[in-house]
């Protein structure tokens, strides 16, 4: 689980090329280089066929650095900074350099990060067996990434730490499983497919950070808020080391705090939102400012939601976490507009104040979670 400094090479190798990734991951590595706590620099790798995305691999291609925009509230203090990010080393087109990219990733690479987007993880009829021999790119990225483990496998290559950062539940077993059914189904020899099972480590992780808007032709604005919370596995090998990256043996505790306070406090304004009509534009920052209107979502936390963590024995974090995320919805220069947040709201609902009413249940609480319970029912974003 040990991460060491070595800024001659490219050991992290990066699919993806997103704001969030330059203002989270990328922005880790770049500070725990210099403090000598790195494994050591990254090749960037795009994906799709993105303009947006060609524009900032040739950025990154050109500059080598970019900034970073720190923009919010920190322990009641407002943070408006920049930072210079130079963790990236190289960026590659995955389309145009498919050889380069087989090579590269058969080498020197030791861990592997993602951030594919929410159709990342689909599978695609014509990408088939025939991409191992044909060298032509497969269209998914499972099945790029299939193809890449095989050309390893292949030449003797070690096995990989593989960090999904996809806001997908459990990412890790889940993108596992589905390169191995891939494997399976592509009729792979059985000592590659007990490679990719038992000797890869797929890393589930909780990734967290308003990441609010780009600085072109790369670079991003972000909160001063950031978490990578990596759940432990035995072998792993960590990019770096960096306070905002937590190890856990519990990382569900760190999921149950994002899904049942954060998310479900943005639901909840969504909720008032769509119930008492309120200005189209309105955005977090002045619902907030609204005494009445954040006096029912305080009373929520306090009354609805606390409990339920003081019975899963983690009620001191998660008053913390309320703590954090107060101000990060008090955030002066993000413009997080509800109607944006309401999109899907049924289904929110059902994710966010369903779940804290079951557990609230299961833990056998005399909770009535009368607003919650009324959100649920009243029938709004469906």
């Amino acid at each position: 689980m040990a991460a060491t400094n070595r800024p001659g090479g490219t050991p992290i190798l990066q699919f993806g090329t997103s704001r969030f990734l330059q203002a989270h991951v990328d922005l880790f590595v770049s500070e725990a280089l210099r403090e000598g706590c790195a494994l050591g620099r990254v090749t960037v790798v795009q994906t799709t066929s993105n303009p947006e995305s060609r524009a900032r691999v040739d950025a990154l291609c050109a500059q080598g650095s970019y900034p970073v925009r720190v923009r919010g509230m920190r322990r009641n203090a407002t943070v408006d900074e920049t930072v210079t990010c130079d963790a990236i080393a190289d960026a590659l087109d995955a389309n145009a350099d498919w050889a380069g990219l087989r090579a590269r990733f058969a080498g020197e690479t030791k861990v592997v990060i993602s951030n594919t987007g929410d159709s990342g993880y689909e599978i695609f009829e014509e990408d088939g067996p025939d991409l191992l021999a044909s060298g032509k790119v497969p269209r998914g990225f499972v099945a790029k990434l299939l193809v890449l483990l095989k050309a390893r496998y292949d030449a003797g290559g070690e096995a990989l730490t593989l960090f999904p950062c996809e806001l997908i539940t459990r990412n890790g077993e889940t993108l596992r499983r589905l390169v191995v059914r891939l494997a399976r189904e592509w009729g792979l020899e059985d000592g590659f497919v007990d490679y990719l099972e038992r000797r890869c480590i797929w890393v589930n992780s909780l990734v967290d950070r308003i990441v609010s808007e780009p600085i072109r032709p790369v670079g991003a604005v972000a909160e001063p808020y950031a978490l990578w919370a990596i759940e432990r596995q035995a072998g792993m090998v960590l990019p770096c080391e960096h306070e905002a990256i937590i190890v856990t043996d519990d990382l569900d505790h760190y999921e149950r705090l994002k899904l049942l306070i954060l998310n479900l406090g943005h639901t909840w304004l969504a909720e008032r939102w769509l119930a008492e009509g309120r200005a189209a534009d309105e955005n977090v920052l002045q619902a907030m400012r609204d005494p009445a209107l954040r006096e029912t979502l305080e009373t929520l936390w306090r009354e609805e939601v606390l409990p339920v963590f003081d019975a899963l024995g983690k009620g001191a974090d998660a008053r913390a976490y309320v703590e954090d995320v107060r101000e990060r919805l008090l955030n002066p220069f993000l413009d997080h507009r509800l109607s944006d947040i309401a999109r899907n709201h049924a289904q929110k609902k059902e994710r966010r104040f369903r779940t804290i009413v079951d557990l609230a249940r299961e833990r056998g609480l005399d909770l009535a979670q009368p607003r919650l319970r009324e959100a649920l029912a009243s029938g709004l974003g469906g």
